[in-house]
């Protein structure tokens, strides 16, 4: 199991929204080049970049400085956010992304979805945001008729491998991930899948661990790592 840290970008900046929400933002470094080098240097292998202005406004505008991680960093980059036509899916994998992430197309248009997987194949993974037991989609701000089971098993059968799965109530709040909503993902067969929201702790990690035999193959964490409730060469120790 891998340790994914999160470089959440708004405005140029590195930032961390408490439960998705563009009001409650903590500014951490207005330098994400040097943070993304920072958890590299500590040790991480992926980085999770977010463009915040991609997922709110629909386009990826941030994808300048995703690039700039890229070539600076030597790492699996996976990007998210906005990632909305086959223009800019094709400017993001055009960047070196080891993994570009589809969250409202995945909820909005399937064919969009099986055509980037039959394409790109592992380079494409399609998050899964669920609050209160619903899919969200459009920066979390949108609700769909979708329940996270029913989203999981559309795109594991539109030929999907990896599913990134994020409660959103707990994103933010170092309150620790949800295992039951995890599972309900799990259950539905995907071949890899990305735990994302509320991890706090090296015992959150431990948990998450035991999914790793059910296809649970990284954690993605971000206000644990900024905040220091996480040092990420103990968790990547813990995990190693």
């Amino acid at each position: 199991m891998v340790i994914i840290p999160a470089v959440d970008l708004l405005d140029g900046k590195v930032v961390r929204l408490a439960q998705g929400r563009r009001d409650q933002v903590t500014v951490y470094s207005d330098d994400p080049v040097g943070i993304a080098k920072r958890w590299v240097e500590a040790g991480a292998r992926w980085l999770h970049v977010v463009d915040l202005n991609g997922a709110f406004e629909g386009t990826y505008t941030n994808l300048p400085i995703a690039q700039r991680i890229i070539e600076s960093v030597g790492v699996s980059v996976e990007l998210s956010g906005g990632i909305r036509t086959k223009e800019t899916l094709s400017r993001a994998l055009a960047t070196g992304a080891a993994r570009v992430i589809l969250g409202t197309k995945a909820c909005e248009d399937p064919a969009f979805v099986q055509e980037a997987a039959d394409r790109y194949g592992h380079k494409i993974a399609v998050a899964i945001d669920a609050k209160a037991g619903q899919v969200v989609s459009r920066g979390w701000v949108s609700s769909t008729q979708l329940t996270p089971a029913r989203l999981a098993r559309s795109v594991v059968m539109l030929g999907v491998d990896t599913i990134i799965c994020t409660d959103v109530n707990r994103d933010g709040m170092l309150q620790g991930p949800n295992l039951d909503l995890l599972g309900e993902v799990l259950d539905t067969g995907p071949k890899q899948l990305i735990a994302s929201g509320g991890i706090s702790s090296l015992a959150d990690l431990q948990r998450l661990k035991t999914l790793e035999p059910r296809g649970m193959i990284g954690a993605i964490i971000g206000k644990a790592l900024y905040e220091g409730a996480i040092d990420l060469k103990a968790a990547l120790e813990l995990l190693g």
